[in-house]
């Protein structure tokens, strides 16, 4: 009697959990009211430029990725005003969970419940709950040069976001932010994992151009502008990137075809 008791028990608050992220996925991509976004910061290490960057931040370093997302939303006919409010939260103390590389589906499947557990426990933010939390981790890059994949969750609309610390990345910093937003909305990447080039036609900023390359653009999920059949330059600022098409139907700015 009581192993059911518990079993019904664990049903009811999987249902339970659910229920409430479809419910803020399809308000998220409703696009019929402003999104709420908070970024926590995290200095990843201890160098002083990363502890001085995190410490030196404002809410207008995160203002383009509002900016741009405003100017996409209306450039694929939706006339929302303010798409999306940037909040920043001060800095939490702590790293998330590791995320379990070549893990299995159980494995990874505990960690997103162990990230999430975490989020909720170091959310400091004061106020109302946002609809997506980006928790952007920053990392010095004499110390560490290349970084590991960032990972946007769908599911409990949470961002680890891996930067680099310095006012010189701030404007690429913003890149790989609103790619990893647009993740926690139901975007997928557009890119091949093995060589990082951008798939054709999806991963295309413009993939009616002629000739095709080279594009000028990076399809923010395709993540590269496209020099040619293999070569891609990573774009330097959100205004060499756009939604494309397959983009805009996966966040539910556009029906699909």
């Amino acid at each position: 009697m009581f192993r059911k008791l518990r079993i019904a028990i664990l049903l009811f608050i999987l249902a339970t959990v659910a229920v409430g992220h479809w419910k803020s996925s399809a308000r998220a991509t409703a696009w019929n009211s402003t999104l709420h976004a908070t970024v926590y910061p995290i200095a990843a290490d201890a160098s002083p430029l990363t502890r001085q960057t995190v410490a030196q931040l404002s809410a207008d370093d995160f203002a383009p990725i509002s900016d741009w997302l405003q100017n996409e939303v209306t450039r694929h006919g939706r006339p929302l005003l303010r798409p999306l409010a940037i909040r920043l939260a001060p800095p939490v103390e702590s790293l998330p969970p590791p995320y379990p590389a070549g893990g299995s589906r159980l494995s990874v499947a505990v960690w997103s419940l162990q990230l999430r557990y975490w989020a909720w426990r170091h959310d400091t933010a004061p106020g109302p709950r946002p609809d997506i939390r980006l928790f952007v981790l920053y990392h010095d890059p004499a110390i560490e040069p290349t970084l590991d994949h960032s990972l946007g969750l769908e599911k409990g609309l949470i961002g680890v976001v891996k930067v680099f610390a310095g006012r010189h990345a701030r404007q690429r910093n913003a890149v790989v932010i609103a790619h990893e937003l647009l993740h926690t909305l139901g975007a997928t990447d557009k890119y091949d994992p093995l060589t990082a080039l951008p798939r054709f036609p999806e991963g295309y900023a413009e993939p009616q151009r002629t000739p095709r390359h080279p594009q000028a653009l990076a399809e923010i999920m395709g993540g590269r502008i496209p020099i040619d059949d293999r070569r891609a330059t990573i774009p330097d600022t959100l205004e060499q990137t756009r939604i494309g098409p397959r983009t805009a139907v996966e966040t539910g700015l556009t029906p699909p075809p």
